[in-house]
């Protein structure tokens, strides 16, 4: 049994308590790509949310610690600190598989009440590479298909969703099920840069077309939205055409999250792929994680006026008739700036 090392030998070792000892006495599986997994034996899987954001569910399932996609911006890196790993790159590289998942899920699955949403993969995308091998979210499902009355979501951006297409209509035969694809430009180069690992674009659009046709519920989850970035009003408005024209009954739009763990990383990718915006994103993000409410309002009225404009629903909305709207040009003025919903602040 190989044990992922945290510090040089030449170092005196803290004694490590809780998830960050259980993560020190993990099976090495497999490196390659620079990327190694290991596993990760755990009391709980399912977990209750506590965040000073307001979200639309009560409790998470993450099948994986880590995330292979490399996101930029990724948000869910301080996950890694809790086991003393506190390089930014951990995340990215040293991938935690569950141990025994279905089996904990079946005797949690009790303590969820009516109306209590669960979301996987709130801190590691559930159809990473990882997936491929181990199956982790695959058995989550097939565990959820056994039970009724969940409302259920799934947040990822890989393609690798429609693999398990029938039995996630199972789950949802007996559950209120969303898959959300995330979609934060349509544009595949810039894609690249800010989620190396990731599929592209068009990939999990058509994920969402065969989701759609197989009558899964599935929408698009543009978030973050990257000020001066991915934030323009045509950059928006062609990721909610493409939503649309894919048949997903949703898309809703989030501002960047910028928790210090992830600035570690983030503005290093700023200096090298944007340095124009560095002094910009220093500033608005000098003591604090979150954009201006301003920003966030702007963000959510625009994302209104396109979903009319393409007749798709919100957040949790269904497709309806397109209504009549206004020039939506005309109405993009309301926000200053035509590269940006940002304006000044």
């Amino acid at each position: 049994m190989a044990s992922l090392p945290l510090l040089p030998d030449s170092e005196p070792r803290p004694k490590l308590v809780g998830i960050a000892r259980i993560a020190a006495e993990g099976e090495s599986l497999r490196e390659g790509h620079n990327v190694e997994y290991f596993t990760l034996g755990i009391r709980s899987l399912l977990n209750r949310v506590v965040s000073q954001r307001y979200l639309p569910f009560t409790w998470a399932i993450n099948p994986y610690r880590g995330c292979e996609f490399a996101c930029k911006y990724c948000y869910a890196r301080y996950t890694h600190e809790f086991m003393e790993l506190r390089e930014g790159v951990d995340f990215e590289q040293k991938i935690f598989v569950k141990q025994h998942a279905a089996d904990l899920l079946r005797q949690e699955l009790r303590r969820v009440k009516t109306g209590e949403g669960i979301a996987i993969g709130t801190a590691t995308d559930p159809y990473q590479p990882a997936e491929r091998r181990f199956e982790v979210t695959r058995t989550i499902l097939e565990e959820l298909a056994r039970h009724s009355g969940l409302e259920i979501g799934i947040v990822t951006k890989s393609n690798m969703v429609v693999r398990d297409v029938e039995i996630l209509r199972r789950v949802a035969e007996k559950n209120q099920l969303c898959v959300h694809l995330t979609v934060t430009t349509v544009d595949t180069e810039l894609a690249r840069i800010l989620e190396p690992r990731a599929p592209r674009p068009d990939l999990r659009l058509e994920a969402v077309r065969q989701l759609n046709l197989a009558g899964v519920d599935v929408g698009v989850n543009c978030a973050p939205v990257l000020p001066e970035i991915t934030d323009a009003p045509r950059d928006l408005e062609a990721v909610v055409k493409a939503a649309s024209e894919a048949g997903a009954k949703h898309v809703f739009a989030m501002p960047l999250f910028l928790k210090p763990c992830s600035a570690a990383v983030f503005l290093p990718f700023l200096e090298e792929h944007f340095p124009a915006l560095v002094d910009l994103y220093r500033k608005r993000y000098a003591d604090r994680a979150f954009l201006p409410k301003g920003y966030s309002e702007r963000l959510s009225r625009l994302m209104a006026i396109l979903r009319q404009k393409y007749a798709i629903g919100g957040e949790y909305g269904r497709r309806s008739r397109r209504p009549h709207v206004a020039d939506v040009e005309q109405q993009l003025d309301l926000f200053g700036s035509p590269r940006s919903v940002i304006g000044s602040q």
